[in-house]
């Protein structure tokens, strides 16, 4: 569609998928542009045009399926339409089924999108620190696995986030994750004092490849650093913003 930016990676080349920023929405003020969050303090009417949008420049016709995202490793399985109002709590979704646009919101947290083209089998993961370190990507591709891909076939983009140049956290965050596996220290740089950067692309992209994902494809894409293209949550933060907008991230069958 005309006006929307449509952000594609090679690795899915041949799926219907793209990551989507602000670029070519009707949203105004401090959310101006392509903002699809339902739980924004959003004008309604501007949030569901965006969002047929926002699925018409990926997946013309298709039904786009979301989730009421709680940063959890659960993924769930789409095999019939639901309405907005009756979205499932999680943070991660695949299908089999063609017709369905499985949508990913993020606002600096990783969008990633998974295919087993062979199997017709494609998913959609929202890894914020939460969610990966809990492991949300294992959790879809095992998801995906049900429906039959394997995961020496499944493909994964990870689109546009918060980089580690622009995510500084404490040392106990830090902490938590060399508790979790003590190499995760290499995901962190050192900051100012008792304080780290974090490089969020990279660990998501760790889990993939460790859970069996032969190709991951990282667009290296920073929320925080493009306030022009990409809502960030933590940029709204920190510049008093009472809101922030969110991004999509799509992907489905034919």
């Amino acid at each position: 569609m005309s006006g929307v930016e449509v952000i594609r990676a090679r690795a899915l080349t041949g799926v219907a998928h793209g990551f989507l920023g602000r670029r070519g929405g009707v949203s105004t003020g401090i959310m101006a542009g392509l903002n699809v969050g339902l739980g924004s303090d959003d004008d309604p009417v501007a949030v569901a045009e965006n969002r047929r949008r926002a699925t018409d420049a990926v997946l013309p016709g298709a039904r786009l399926c979301t989730l009421y995202q709680v940063h959890s490793a659960d993924a769930v399985t789409v095999l019939a339409p639901y309405d907005d109002a009756l979205r499932p709590h999680a943070d991660a979704l695949v299908t089999d089924r063609p017709g369905f646009a499985l949508g990913i919101l993020t606002a600096d947290c990783a969008p990633v999108l998974l295919a087993d083209e062979a199997a017709g089998v494609v998913g959609a993961a929202h890894a914020g620190w939460k969610g990966a370190l809990g492991g949300v990507t294992d959790a879809a591709i095992v998801a995906m696995e049900t429906l039959g891909a394997r995961r020496d076939r499944i493909v994964a983009a990870i689109g546009p986030c918060i980089a580690r140049a622009s995510y500084e956290v404490d040392a106990a965050f830090a902490r938590r994750f060399a508790a979790a596996d003590p190499e995760n220290e290499r995901f962190f740089a050192e900051g100012r004092e008792d304080h780290h950067r974090f490089d969020l692309e990279a660990y998501v992209a760790h889990r993939l490849a460790n859970a069996g994902v032969v190709r991951v494809e990282a667009l290296g894409l920073d929320t925080y650093a493009d306030p022009d293209r990409f809502y960030s949550y933590r940029r709204a933060s920190h510049r008093g913003e009472t809101s922030y907008g969110r991004q999509i991230a799509i992907i489905g069958r034919q």
